[in-house]
């Protein structure tokens, strides 16, 4: 036998061997069954989104939502403007009981200082408590990608001198500062990063705004083809949510939502306040305009004001028609004057000649109406009558197993027939 024969042998001896003597070998663990995952909730805006903007054949993934699943024509709030209807749908209280009055306003308590759409102290926001704060208090996690006051720390109390450290409040526990930079790709991507973690530390309600509608609603017009293009874009935004939800098996609860409509403006339909600009301090103007007569000036203010003018109508702010649940607010000034839909208020004449959109008129005016989809295991399909956005809180409530809240203005009836109990 040759030598490699007798190696070749001696090898094959030894395998046998061992094959004889070795223990078996521990089979590998069987596959694991993918885990159940509970639904989530997701509280989606699309700023300025009208609800027919679905009309015009560019939202394949919306579309599908609002047949499938329930849909309307949504009532904002008034006044029709992007902060205080934002912060009604996660309080389900009218502006004038949650404070948040305006885009822009101003407090006695804080003379001087004035609220902006960059303000996040908690002073300014803390009369009234967002769907995130009672959840986070009932143990169920939040996480915001972006909601005007997601990012403020709710009943906190901040220092008056630098470095104005904050005391106290609730926040979500995951939360992102709005930046208009991060697209709305990378927005979608933080929330389905989130459901990507392990379950103690995955939110179950989150929430997601997108504003590229609404800003090419104000530069263009709600009917320019850039408008429909940034529709288009933010359906295929909401496709990526979906498909990165049915990658990781997540069910969810989706509530669609806008804060508003739009209307076509244009610098030719402007109503001129034509008062001395020393009569009266002006807080805010456009679709409506609301002012202060100075010490003195009340009687000639009034005067040239109040009352119905070509395409405005000016009243008290006790004298606000009750139909829209506004002027009682300490926050809201002495007068108040609203434009007809598409015209604007001004202090001044316009230098040049402008177009494009607003916001801010009737909440009743059919342009101010805004999106309202609701899909997911929770729901029925259904085609509702119009409700109020106060509406949208306590419906949240009902999807994350939390009980009615008391004194708030919305109520869950225009769900009741559509919710899968």
């Amino acid at each position: 036998m040759r030598w490699y024969s007798k190696i070749a042998a001696a090898a094959l001896a030894a395998l046998l061997q061992a094959c004889a003597t070795a223990p078996a070998l521990t089979p590998p663990p069987a596959p694991t069954a993918a885990e159940a995952r509970a639904p989530v909730t997701i509280l989606v805006s699309i700023d300025g989104f009208r609800p027919d903007y679905l009309e015009r054949g560019v939202t394949p993934n919306l579309s599908r939502l609002a047949a499938e699943g329930a849909s309307a024509s949504m009532r904002p709030s008034f006044p029709s403007k992007t902060f205080p209807n934002h912060w009604t749908l996660v309080t389900g209280l009218y502006p004038d009981h949650h404070g948040i009055v305006a885009n822009k306003m101003e407090d006695t308590a804080r003379p001087g200082e004035t609220f902006t759409m960059a303000t996040d102290d908690p002073f300014w926001w803390s009369a009234a408590e967002p769907i995130w704060a009672d959840a986070e208090k009932a143990g169920i996690r939040a996480g915001a990608m972006f909601w005007p006051g997601a990012n403020v720390p709710i009943g906190a109390v901040k220092a008056d001198k630098w470095p104005y450290k904050i005391t106290g409040g609730t926040r979500p526990e995951d939360w992102a500062q709005f930046n208009q930079a991060i697209t709305g790709e990378q927005r979608v991507n933080g929330v389905i990063d989130w459901l990507r973690r392990p379950a103690a530390i995955r939110p179950k309600l989150l929430t997601l705004y997108f504003d590229t509608v609404d800003t090419a609603g104000h530069a263009y017009g709600p009917a320019d083809t850039r408008t429909t293009e940034a529709v288009a874009d933010v359906d295929k935004r909401i496709g990526e949510l979906l498909a990165g939800l049915d990658t990781l098996d997540q069910p969810a609860n989706l509530v669609i939502v806008a804060d508003h409509g739009m209307a076509a403006t244009s610098s030719e339909r402007t109503v001129l306040l034509g008062l001395p600009t020393e009569d009266y301090h002006l807080v805010e103007a456009g679709p409506y305009a609301s002012l202060t007569p100075l010490p003195g000036k009340e009687a000639a203010v009034e005067k040239a004001l109040l009352g119905h003018r070509a395409h405005m109508d000016c009243w008290r702010k006790a004298e606000i028609p009750a139909r829209f649940h506004y002027g009682t607010n300490p926050r809201i000034p002495a007068i108040f004057c609203l434009a007809e839909d598409g015209w604007q208020i001004s202090d001044k004449a316009p230098k040049e000649g402008i177009s494009g959109g607003n916001h801010g008129y009737d909440n009743q005016a059919q342009d101010m109406a805004a999106l309202f989809i609701a899909h997911g295991p929770a729901f029925r399909p259904a085609k509702l009558a119009s409700f109020d956005n106060v509406d949208v809180y306590p419906l949240l409530r009902d999807l994350l197993g939390l009980s009615p809240k008391p004194g708030i203005d919305g109520s869950d009836a225009p769900f009741r027939g559509v919710l899968v109990r």
